[in-house]
This record gives structure tokens, sequence and C-alpha cells, in this order.
């Protein structure tokens, strides 16, 4: 009974913060409406009961909180050159892509830098989607003009180049793999204090502007891969909604579908208290440190924007509060994601697009094949779910909820085939091609696709039940080749 009236205190505190909220002009939200279910309340004491003392000597005890500063508001763009007045910058390295490059946001960067007096150099050939050349392409350049701060206006992949531009040109001795994700890199940790960074994001999608992760195209192994580290996290990201309303119907929404990913794929990966092995030094903690109850805030957050607004902003690029509120979205998603990590339908993306060689994907502009981030990651999504449901029942559930499901009705056995059958109707009104088939793909690549997926130890190994494998990765990829 005790125990009862405890939990139902805590509830009707729930309530009244809610409540409170809502009516606070600082902290109210208009598309914020949720209510604790039994389910979700109960995932927050598990943490509870398990906060003080890992479940073994080898497993985390702790998580930890890391994400950049965020200004958000139409035209915030504008003040970029005084908040590098003001950290005293002395020459700024400029990153953007060929594209962007002729569009409204640099221009309003370069306008704000000039009006500020802020000396700059500009490199505007960012590869969308980058490898490891055209990151070392990048790095070459800032070691040749030494910035003593870095400017990053564009979507993912720009905002991952300057980053690592940013890491080698503070460590000019080092060899590229020193840093990168292991077993591909060695994975060493970053221990000197980097240049400021400002990210201006141009696409409502990767949330790079909060985390401290630089993916990339591995050419050797035709694997992604990436860097990831706290030291990476941009100083300041600029959100300002004028700066993707230039973004096309496609790139609407396959950003959008990262988004989708990155909530999904939070809330529900490993508890942090389940993450092994527990760091001897905490510069040794990751990034990626499984699901925490703060990143739960953040995730579930954005699930619900992306599931409200996404189809508004793919259907109408004008629809100038959808995109407004995807922006938002892949933020609040960069936040949860950024410190909780991600799993499979990323992991498993990695060799979708590094072994396209055919497919281009309408929509972007660019000379070279290739498959969106967004697309490879949300292709897999419904199997993948199906997998992991019986690891955590309860959070596919509230996850299913987010897309319109009643939890009172969706039985724990069903968690994951309810999830996936959401998933794959959202996926189909958003006109997502039908599967990994629809990008050239069949059972013959699934040995392959595997391989690619297997060195991905960094993101697999968050999967609610732990890495899953080989076997395992193949059914899940021989189950994406068609979901409609």
């Amino acid at each position: 009974m005790a125990a009862a009236a405890s939990r139902s205190k805590v509830v009707n505190l729930l309530g009244l913060l809610q409540a409170g909220a809502n009516s606070c002009p600082c902290h109210s939200h208009a598309h914020s409406h949720f209510t604790p279910t039994a389910a979700s309340f109960g995932n927050m004491l598990k943490y509870g009961r398990n906060y003080a003392s890992a479940q073994d000597n080898n497993t985390d005890y702790a998580f930890e909180m890391a994400a950049s500063n965020i200004r958000f508001g139409p035209g915030v763009t504008g003040e970029i050159g005084q908040d590098l007045n003001n950290i005293k910058a002395k020459k700024v390295a400029v990153y953007t892509d060929a594209n962007i490059a002729k569009l409204h946001p640099l221009k309003a960067v370069i306008q704000s830098l000039e009006k500020n007096n802020v000396n700059y150099v500009l490199y505007d050939t960012v590869r969308v989607e980058p490898t490891d050349t055209s990151f070392k392409s990048a790095i070459d350049f800032a070691r040749t003009h030494s910035p003593d701060a870095f400017v990053a206006v564009g979507g993912g992949s720009v905002m991952d180049t300057a980053k690592a531009a940013s890491l080698y040109s503070s460590h000019p001795e080092a060899d590229f793999l020193d840093f990168v994700n292991a077993p591909i890199g060695k994975g060493l940790p970053i221990r000197r204090s980097l240049k400021p960074l400002i990210a201006v994001p141009t696409t409502a999608g990767t949330g790079s502007e909060t985390t401290g992760t630089a993916i990339f195209d591995y050419e050797p192994l035709k694997t992604k891969t990436g860097i990831a580290h706290r030291a990476l996290k941009p100083l300041l990201g600029i959100v300002d909604p004028l700066n993707t309303r230039s973004m096309p119907s496609q790139v609407h929404a396959s950003s959008g579908l990262d988004v989708l990913c990155h909530s999904l794929e939070s809330y529900t990966a490993l508890p942090f208290n389940q993450r092994s092995p527990r760091p001897k030094d905490p510069i040794e903690r990751p990034a990626y440190q499984g699901s925490n109850p703060i990143s739960d805030v953040w995730s579930l957050h954005a699930l619900r924007m992306v599931v409200k607004y996404l189809p508004r902003a793919v259907k109408d690029p004008s629809d100038f509060e959808a995109q407004s509120q995807m922006l938002l979205a892949a933020t609040f998603a960069g936040i949860g994601f950024g410190n909780a990590g991600v799993h499979l339908c990323h992991g498993l993306s990695y060799p979708i697009s590094g072994l396209n060689k055919t497919y281009k994907h309408p929509g972007y502009n660019v000379d070279h094949a290739i498959v969106p981030h967004g697309v490879s990651v949300a292709l897999t999504a419904p199997s993948v779910f199906r997998f992991t449901a019986a690891a955590c029942p309860d959070r596919h559930i509230d996850a299913a909820a987010a897309f319109g499901a009643d939890p009172a009705h969706v039985k724990e056995s069903m968690a994951g085939e309810v999830l996936a059958e959401k998933l794959t109707r959202f996926l189909e009104d958003l006109g997502v091609p039908n599967g990994l088939g629809a990008l050239g793909y069949d059972s013959s690549y699934i040995p392959a696709l595997v391989e690619g997926a297997l060195p991905q130890h960094r993101v697999t190994k968050l999967a609610p039940a732990g890495e899953p494998a080989s076997e395992q990765l193949a059914s899940i990829f021989e189950n994406s080749m068609s979901n409609y």
C-alpha cells in the first residue's frame, strides 16, 4: 500500500507539472498533450530502481548529458557575426556544399560576417554523404588556413565535415584513423580542446548541431563509420526556420526519416546501466551511452512531433509551421540520441549506403549515386522493431501509441508487429522506396550487407537485446527487401 500511495503521489505531481507547463508562457508547447501511461511511467521507475548501482562490476552506473547551446528563431542566422566577435574569433573557416553556397542560408551567414567585420575563408565543396577522402580534403583546407573558429552551414554532411576539420587541424600529428570508431579505427579519446564550431543546419534531420558525432563513408571497406566524442559538439547551434524553406519535398522526407529513427532507436536502446564495459576513466564513457531518463523525454517528444508534422512538410514544402516544428524535432531528437545513441536501423544503414553504386534518389542534385541517410535508416525499421520488441515491449508500445495505436489494446506479445505495421503505413504514405529491393538489392547482396554491418559495434551493441548475431542481421535484411 505504501508503494502504491507513493506512486500515486508522484503521478499526481507529474500531472501538476504538466498542467503548469501547459499554462506557462516560457515552457508551454501547444503541440504537447502527453499523458504518462502506466507503461511509460514504469519505464522511468525501472531506471530509479537500478540507478544507484550497476547490475554487476562491469556495467556502467552513470550517464552523462551533453548538448550544444541552441538558439532557435526565424532570422537568428543574422546574429552569427556578433557571436564570432563575442568569442574574439580572428579567422573563421566557413564550410558548406555547392548547393547551399547558392542559397539564402549561406548568403545570410556571409552578410552577417561582413557586416560585423569578421575575417573568414570559405570552403564550399563539402561532399553530400562525405567519405574519408572528402573529409581529408576539408581537413587539409583547415590545416592550410589555421582558423581559430569554424562555421558549418548545411545539413549533416556539412556539419560532420566541419567537425572533422576542426578535430584534425587541432591534431596535426594524428593519423586519420586515430579517432575513427573501433574496430575500423583506434577510437582514441580526444584530450585537447578544439576550436569553437557554430553549426547552422539547413535540413531538419540529422540533429548534428547538438551532437559530438561525425559520420562518413570509409571507402576502403565500402561502409559507413564515424567519429564520436563530446569534444566534437558545436559550441552553438543556430536553428533558423528560414534556412529550411528551400528544401525540396524529397529532402524534407529523407531528412525527417532520420529524425524518426533517431527518436525510435534512442528510446528503445539498451538502458545505460546495462551497457558494458564500465569506463575506467570518465573521458572513456562513450557519447552513445544507452537509453536514460533524460534522453527519453527528448526522444519520445520528438517522435510525436515527426508523426504529426513530417507528412505535412513533405506534402506542402510551403507549410512553414510544419517546417519549423520538424526543425525543432530534429534538434530535440539530436539531444536524445546524441546521449542515448542509436542501434540497428543506423548500424544496418551504413552498408546500404556504402554498397550502393547505381541508385540515385530523386530530389538530390548531386553527381554521384546516393541513398540519402534518412532513407537508408528507415528501410529496415519495420523489420528491426519486429526483432527488438521482445526485449522491451513496453517501450515499443509507447512508440506505437505515438502513431495512434491504443496502448490499452496492444498486448506485449504483439508490440513489435503493431509498431512495424504503423511504421510501414507511415513510410508508404510518404512515398518512401519499397524496401531494399527498390534500391536494386536482392538476396544475393545479404552476405555483403551483413559483413558491412558487423563492424558497427558502436551502435549495434546498443540494441535492446544486445548485439545480434550474423544470422539475425541476415534475417532483418531479408525481411526488409520489400515492406509494402
